[in-house]
């Protein structure tokens, strides 16, 4: 099989090359020819590395014919490549597009639609959605033979501040909600966001308008409420830095899912604080290796382009409330400031 890395734009690119490259019986190619100021052999210098073939452009990349494709491009070509990729008949991974304004949610849902209309399928890098713990926790709200009705669902991501000023600008909604609302719409089956509410500040941002810290409610049309916590939090410390940590609570019982799970812990004398160790598979090589495995299949693996759009437009209302303090409608189209 061969899979295409498309751009070295997006920070995990360079992880996703080295991963593909890893798996049995996949051929890499790799892409970057937009490169950039400060590295401008970015992508070249890493197919290199790895042995991996180089397209030198987009229609050098997509003449090779690739049956898969991963888009780590910036965020304004993404709508591009995909649109490019699904005209190839290459079935598509994607990062998240960004959340400040309704272009980008236009750009979500076109992408979303020309992938359809063209027989493949577009699947969203949110990683806490792979992987056989995800799924069992699925089977069970799904059965509810002992969850019951889910009802509440109370999640957290409180990774670390992002390194670097691109990563930082792009806000702790950027960065830690769309994988969380993600697990929330891919338990709930898609179905859709009616209102929304938040809060958010930007005491720990590099800037004053990016927000640091964002508690998220969402009542979904099935009557469930998300409580949903995406602030950025200190190293090594709190229950979701290692990934997105939720529980689902139901009218019987609850289940817990925490991606990255605690077995060791203690006290660290040299930086004189709590140090955890976790246990658990990388899990972008288990995303990558489910959304793999799904194009052998010719089935999909991961949340859909739908379901992107679907986190989008919530996100962009949970902009709205936290500005305007009032509750807000994923459904009606929002206008979202800079």
């Amino acid at each position: 099989m061969k899979v295409a890395v498309l751009s070295f734009a997006h920070e995990r690119a360079a992880t996703y090359a080295r991963l593909l490259h890893g798996m049995p019986d996949v051929d890499l190619v790799v892409a970057d020819p937009d490169g950039a100021p400060d590295d401008p052999a970015r992508g070249r210098s890493t197919a290199r590395r790895l042995g991996a073939v180089y397209a030198d452009g987009w229609d050098e990349v997509f003449a090779l014919r690739p049956d898969a494709v991963v888009v780590t491009g910036e965020a304004g070509r993404r709508r591009e490549l995909v649109e490019r990729a699904a005209g190839a008949g290459a079935q598509v991974l994607c990062e998240h597009p960004p959340t400040a304004g309704a272009a980008d949610a236009a750009d979500a849902e076109a992408m979303a639609q020309v992938c359809q209309d063209m027989g493949v399928r577009l699947s969203m890098a949110s990683p806490a959605c792979f992987g056989p713990a995800f799924a069992a926790v699925r089977r069970e709200i799904a059965e509810g033979e002992v969850l019951g009705r889910l009802t509440t669902v109370h999640g957290a991501y409180n990774r670390p501040r992002p390194a670097g000023q691109r990563a930082a600008r792009s806000g702790a909604l950027d960065t830690n909600a769309p994988h969380l609302l993600d697990m929330v719409d891919t338990v709930l089956g898609g179905i859709p966001a009616e209102q929304v509410y938040a809060q958010s500040n930007s005491i720990l941002g590099a800037e004053p308008d990016v927000e640091s810290a964002a508690l998220v409610t969402v009542r979904y049309a099935d009557g469930t409420v998300a409580s949903l916590d995406c602030s950025w939090g200190p190293a090594d410390q709190g229950p979701a830095v290692g990934g997105p940590a939720m529980t689902f609570i139901g009218d019987r019982a609850s289940v817990e899912f925490t991606t990255a799970p605690r077995l060791l812990g203690g006290f660290d004398s040299a930086t004189s604080r709590e140090r955890w160790g976790t246990r658990g598979d990388n899990p972008y090589a288990v995303m990558l290796g489910e959304f793999v495995d799904a194009v052998r299949r010719g089935s999909g693996a991961g949340p859909d382009g739908a379901a992107g759009a679907r986190t989008l437009r919530i996100i962009q209302a949970v902009r709205v409330s936290a500005r305007t303090g009032q509750p807000v409608e994923p459904a009606v189209p929002q206008t979202v400031l800079p």
